[in-house]
Parts: structure tokens; sequence; C-alpha cells
């Protein structure tokens, strides 16, 4: 059956059948049961890539493109480490890193990760960081 981002929505009561823990288990295999007895690790609880992009439609199909294009960067982050996540998260802050830095994490988002979304959220920040004067300077030149 076809997915239809309107009718389909919330995705666990009307279409349980598409969304799967990474390991491939099912909604109805996630019970505090299967948690207590060993059966079920923290890892199966997060969001798959494919329910996040399902989600994505869902949101853009109610007119939220902002939620839709966050949906589709989370989906992108599934397959980047959790080290990772959080080093790109500090550098993202403000005055914690120069314009060259945010590129080299952007490059390495798009060439390690295949993530383009997010990659282009890094650039975007670098652009208006500067515009804010948030970036490190550059090491001088002497």
């Amino acid at each position: 059956m076809a997915f239809d981002p309107i009718a389909d929505y919330p995705l666990g009561t009307q279409r349980p059948d598409l969304v799967r823990t990474p390991g491939g288990l099912g909604l109805d295999e996630l019970t505090l049961d299967a948690l207590r007895s060993g059966r079920l690790d923290g890892a199966e609880m997060r969001a798959t890539a494919e329910t996040l992009e399902l989600q994505a439609q869902v949101a853009l199909a109610a007119g939220r493109a902002q939620l839709a294009a966050n949906l589709e960067r989370a989906a992108e982050l599934t397959r980047v480490p959790d080290e990772v996540i959080l080093d790109v998260y500090t550098a993202l802050r403000p005055d914690r890193s120069t314009a060259d830095e945010l590129e080299s994490w952007a490059d390495r988002l798009e060439r390690d990760f295949q993530a383009t979304r997010t990659a282009a959220f890094v650039r975007e920040a670098r652009t208006v960081y500067a515009k804010r004067n948030l970036l490190l300077p550059d090491e001088p030149t002497v």
C-alpha cells in the first residue's frame, strides 16, 4: 500500500508497518518487557532515517516546510556517529570556530556521511556568523 502523508498520519497509529527500529523491529516489539528481558537495547529506541523521511513528508503535506527540512537533516544525521554530531554541535556554537573550520566540518559531513543538507546548514551558519561577527578570527599571519 502506498504511503499517503495526510491519511497515514500519525504513522505509529495509522501505518505502524512503516515504522521500524534500526535493527528492524516493529513498533509492537518495543515493549517494557522486551527491554527488561534484554531482548531490546537502547540502540533500538532510535528513529531510523526512513521514519524521519516519512515524517518529513507528513510535515511538508501539512505546509510545515521548515519542520520538514529539520526532519530531512535529522534523517541524514542517523548516519553520523554521535561523537561527530557533538563535535559539530560544539563547532556551531558562537565564537567557537573559524570560517575555515566550519567549512571543514561541512566538507566532512558531505564526504564521509553524504549529509549534504546538513553540510549546507553548516555553511549557512558560517555565512550568518561571519555577518554577525560570531566566528573566531583566523590565525594572524606574521
